[in-house]
């Protein structure tokens, strides 16, 4: 699975825990920045990743700032993604099996290491049912 991944300052650490996960599970990586803890606006990494989803260049994306809830914000702004900011498992199952979502956000400052790797790992592995709640999606 080809899977874009941004981050801005608050989340370059946990995306350098994210990346080698990534690879270890077989997936090609299209990272978007940034690379570097200095200050940086979050909506333009957001923009690259939804972008490649959008457009099918990728998947799926991954986005992570401090809260997640920027990235989810402006990653939800473009009407071809569904943006889920996920804490722990079961939403993170939840956003693909009934929502479709092609975009996980995450908050560097509110999940930690081990709990992400795991979140990220239930995302990405979960199917989406389709059925009822292919029609719901359709709707917006």
């Amino acid at each position: 699975m080809k899977i874009a991944i941004g981050c801005d300052h608050g989340g370059i650490a946990l995306k350098e825990v994210i990346l080698p996960l990534l690879s270890e599970l077989g997936h090609e990586v299209n990272d978007q920045g940034t690379n570097s803890t200095l200050s940086v606006d979050y909506p333009h990494y957001a923009k690259a990743v939804c972008d490649l989803v959008a457009d099918n260049t990728c998947d799926c994306g991954i986005l992570i700032c401090g809260t997640g809830l920027g990235m989810s914000m402006a990653a939800n702004r473009n009407k071809k993604i569904r943006a889920a900011l996920c804490t722990e498992m079961f939403s993170a199952r939840m956003s693909r099996e009934h929502n479709n979502a092609n975009v996980l956000c995450l908050g560097a400052r509110v999940t930690g290491p081990g709990l992400a790797e795991e979140i990220v790992r239930t995302w990405l592995t979960t199917d989406f049912a389709g059925d009822r709640h292919l029609r719901r999606i359709e709707m917006f």
